[in-house]
């Protein structure tokens, strides 16, 4: 099923991650919230951290819970924040497990999407 409005033409599993990405970073109270998709359906949600010794973006961090996980592979991944663009970090974390064609979502505090680009 292929959703067309305020979200482009994405299906209900990829408007499913933004919303558990909109969701970790409201309920955390983190800038950003994050979750993957990996290869077999599961999905994997953070925020960001922001430790003294560790700092880390919501979507590398969710990319580092799949990998800690044993995801073999990524099918998708979202990221909630006011940024204008996917981070290129983001993108590399994003593409080294899932590879350069994974779709990286992008949208806005308010669950509208502002970008779908690949890995690269």
């Amino acid at each position: 099923m292929t959703l067309s409005s305020e979200h482009g033409d994405l299906g209900a599993e990829d408007l499913k991650i933004i919303t558990l990405a909109r969701s970790a970073r409201a309920r955390n109270g983190v800038p950003e919230g994050a979750a993957v998709r990996d290869e077999t359906g599961r999905t994997y949600v953070a925020g960001t951290v922001e430790l003294e010794s560790l700092k880390l973006s919501a979507l590398q961090t969710a990319v580092a819970m799949a990998v800690a996980s044993g995801a073999q592979s990524l099918e998708a991944a979202a990221v909630v924040s006011n940024a204008g663009a996917a981070s290129p970090e983001d993108r590399a974390a994003v593409r080294d497990l899932g590879g350069p064609e994974t779709p990286v979502l992008l949208a806005g505090p308010d669950g509208k999407l502002r970008e779908a680009v690949t890995a690269g």
